[in-house]
């Protein structure tokens, strides 16, 4: 038996169920809130509170169990707000630990670590072990896997160090991590390639958005090498339309590898990186319930088999965190 870490505590593997891999609870720059409350929209805590609770409950309506939720440090990571809202509804939540940049460290970092003015052991590394072993910010709260990034800007000082610091956390720790990567730009082979020089075991990755490509030949390299693939944008039609990510996802399963992709849409109750208005009109679709309504029954039409559906909603993400520690 294996316990994974969520919100409310250690749950057993074999209870996760249906999960969805990639999923944002909020995404909220705190400073910009305090100082601008009302830009791009309105918040207010007790309606986004309710409006989180309400699109989690249907999510769990439509027969999901789980959502990953890879909210770290850089995206407005507050677990008190998340420790409330899974109070009222019945589905597990899983939290990150890591930092999200495409670029530098945040300044709290930039000039203490190895060589720099202040000489030290790599804090990020102790920072991401102390949430996964004692948990975050006094919440009781573990985190169960590490989460970094690295977009079209590349493999920047910045993202490197943060790549490397999760890499040695992972290894020391075992916990598993997934990477935002710009599929674009093919960054995954890159993130494969830093992590594999510190140590990490491959089959314990997902290289996030990789569902933005349908480039086969690159897709099926990173799978090759031995990591998850996140299909886990359905809904961004802007980035790739609809027809063509199912598409993919049908292709690379007719060639065997549904043992290699796991399934999310990237969608949050909130994300203040947009109006709300904006965000409904040119993505509509970017919502928790779009896989179950919509993608899950185009994939079946192409001949995706309910064995192959299963091996990625509730298999994958079941070994992912069953990962030897």
């Amino acid at each position: 038996m294996t316990d994974v870490q969520t919100v409310r505590g250690p749950v057993d593997t074999r209870a996760l169920g249906k999960v969805l891999m990639h999923e944002h609870v909020f995404v909220v720059g705190t400073e910009m809130r305090e100082n601008y409350p009302n830009y791009p929209g309105t918040w207010d805590e007790e309606e986004r509170v309710a409006d989180a609770v309400a699109k989690l409950t249907e999510l769990k309506a439509r027969g999901i169990d789980t959502i990953v939720d890879p909210t770290v440090i850089g995206l407005g990571r507050y677990l008190p707000r998340i420790q409330r809202i899974n109070e009222q509804v019945d589905i597990n939540i899983v939290a990150a630990t890591g930092i999200y940049t495409y670029n530098d460290v945040p300044f709290q970092f930039h000039f203490t670590g190895p060589g720099l003015l202040f000489d030290v052991v790599e804090p990020m590394v102790e920072i991401f072990l102390q949430d996964i072993r004692e948990g975050i910010a006094g919440t009781g709260v573990k985190a169960a896997f590490l989460k970094c990034a690295i977009e079209e800007a590349g493999l920047t000082p910045g993202v490197e160090r943060v790549m490397r610091a999760v890499g040695q956390a992972q290894v020391e720790s075992g916990v598993p991590v997934t990477v935002h990567t710009s599929a674009h730009t093919q960054s995954g082979l890159v993130a494969q390639k830093v992590l594999t020089e510190e140590g990490v075991d491959l089959s314990k990755v997902v290289i996030g958005h990789s569902g933005d490509s349908t480039d086969l030949d690159y897709l099926c390299a990173i799978a090759d090498k031995g990591s998850l693939l996140g299909m886990d944008r359905f809904g961004l039609d802007v980035l790739l339309p609809f027809e063509q990510r199912v598409d993919t996802v049908a292709e690379l399963a007719r060639r065997g590898y549904a043992e290699k992709m796991v399934l999310a849409h990237d969608a949050s109750c909130f994300i203040d990186w947009f109006s709300p208005e904006a965000k409904a009109q040119a993505v509509p679709n970017w919502i928790y319930t779009h896989i179950s309504d919509d993608v899950l029954p185009a994939l079946r039409e192409r001949g995706v088999t309910e064995d192959q559906i299963t091996t990625m909603l509730v298999d994958n993400p079941r070994r992912y965190f069953e990962a030897e520690r």
